[in-house]
């Protein structure tokens, strides 16, 4: 198995419980939008430790970056990584594939399950190619956003952020459900990529499959 030891850069927040990472790239390394790796941490007693992380850098990057939401109720990965700064070490391993994009399409996000995309759609940005993209983004508050601004940016109108608590009329309040599916899934969709929790995973594949969405269209984390 491939094995790289890295040094992390430089550590951002990214909302309150949301942090960047920027780390070294090792020669030669590549991986494709919306693909992962294991990744463990340069400490005795956790090298072994692998736990799985999506690239939100672009492979031409000089650096890797993820962008991960920190769990602080249990004494796990993530919770380790608040204290993960510049000059501290990780052990990445090989790139393995998680969401494979075909096309433009509805991208469906549910909190920290929005981080496959955030490669995918810089690329098309760049690139010039997001038109006929959208992403419908599940969260608690207006504060759980992840990369809004840059959202904002990249989308504009096709960026559409569903709040369980919201006054904000820029904002819908409420749940994704099938309604809301439909109201957001243009006749010419081809494609539906859904990550979140697996719940909410469950429930959209549920809800794309009762519209007539067949397994070819719907794309999820394989």
């Amino acid at each position: 198995m491939e094995k790289h030891i890295v040094k992390v850069l430089a550590t951002r927040p990214v909302t309150h419980n949301v942090k960047q990472f920027d780390f070294e790239k090792p020669k030669g390394y590549k991986f494709v939008p919306g693909q992962a790796t294991d990744v463990s941490l340069n400490r005795t007693g956790l090298r072994d430790d692998l736990h799985p992380f999506t690239f939100t850098s672009l492979n031409d990057w000089d650096n890797l970056q993820f962008t991960i939401k920190l769990y602080t109720d249990h004494d796990g990965m993530t919770n380790k990584l608040q204290d993960i700064n510049a000059g501290d070490e990780l052990i990445i391993h090989d790139v393995w594939g998680a969401i494979n994009f075909k096309g433009p399409g509805l991208f469906i996000a549910g909190g920290a399950g929005v981080t496959p995309f955030i490669a995918i759609l810089r690329q098309l940005y760049r690139d010039g190619n997001i038109k006929g993209c959208k992403l419908l983004f599940a969260n608690r508050s207006a504060e759980d956003i992840i990369l809004r601004d840059e959202f904002e940016m990249m989308l504009g109108d096709n960026f559409i952020n569903v709040l369980d608590k919201t006054d904000d009329p820029k904002f819908l309040r409420g749940h994704i459900d099938k309604q809301l599916l439909q109201k957001y899934a243009a006749d010419d969709t081809q494609y539906y990529y859904v990550c979140g929790p697996d719940k909410f995973t469950e429930a959209m594949v549920g809800f794309l499959e009762e519209m007539g969405k067949t397994k070819d269209q719907i794309v999820i984390e394989e």
